[in-house]
């Protein structure tokens, strides 16, 4: 009888102790918007492969939080608040539909899959995130990216891609807004200038 007594408090004392344990903090998850206004290419098609690799990252980059630098070189995050995916990934997936909706490099994959392509594109991004200036408040997104023949991981081209977005509501619907376009001009700008690279960089097709 003792024994069913003191199996009875245990039980208790653990539901009462689960009772107390703080419950996690509940968050909406964000896509990253695009408008796509850009019409799709008529050009024929390029015959050169494409493999888009996932961004190197600071730490700080490398998560679903949506950054925020509301002063000096304090790094945050908007709380209650995320990215459907790391943020380097998230980029990276963007670029990719930025190729396909263009249509002149049909021929695409990424680091997901192990498919041989004539060329790689990847780099470092270095900002992804809200910045303040005293009481105005913009988006940033800034990429160092590269081109890079892929049998020897030689590069072949770099550039510095880097976009402000201003923002006159820094509510974080209207944030995820701006993130979208800066991150639609960003895309813009990168599809651009790696298909003119690989015009001129990418190994002739073989007959």
């Amino acid at each position: 009888m003792k024994l069913i007594r003191f199996a009875l408090l245990a039980g208790f004392t653990l539901i009462g102790s689960c009772s107390i344990l703080p419950k996690p903090e509940p968050f909406e998850v964000y896509r990253l918007p695009s408008v796509q206004n850009a019409s799709a290419s008529h050009g024929t098609p390029l015959r050169w492969s494409l493999r888009l690799t996932k961004l190197q990252s600071s730490e700080a980059l490398n998560s679903p939080n949506i950054a925020v630098i509301p002063q000096g070189d304090v790094i945050s995050h908007y709380k209650g608040s995320r990215w459907s995916d790391p943020v380097p990934v998230l980029v990276r997936n963007r670029l990719l539909e930025g190729f396909q909706h263009d249509g002149r490099v049909p021929l695409l994959s990424t680091d997901d899959s192990i498919f041989q392509t004539d060329l790689e594109l990847g780099g470092s991004l270095q900002a992804f995130q809200t910045e303040y200036q005293g009481t105005n408040a913009g988006v940033v997104v800034r990429l160092d990216a590269l081109l890079v023949r892929s049998y020897d991981q030689r590069i072949l081209a770099s550039r510095r891609f880097e976009v402000h977005q201003p923002l006159s509501n820094v509510q974080v619907p209207a944030v995820v807004a701006g993130f979208g376009q800066a991150n639609d001009q960003l895309t813009a700008q990168v599809v651009n200038w790696t298909v003119e690279q690989g015009q001129r960089l990418a190994p002739p097709p073989k007959p």
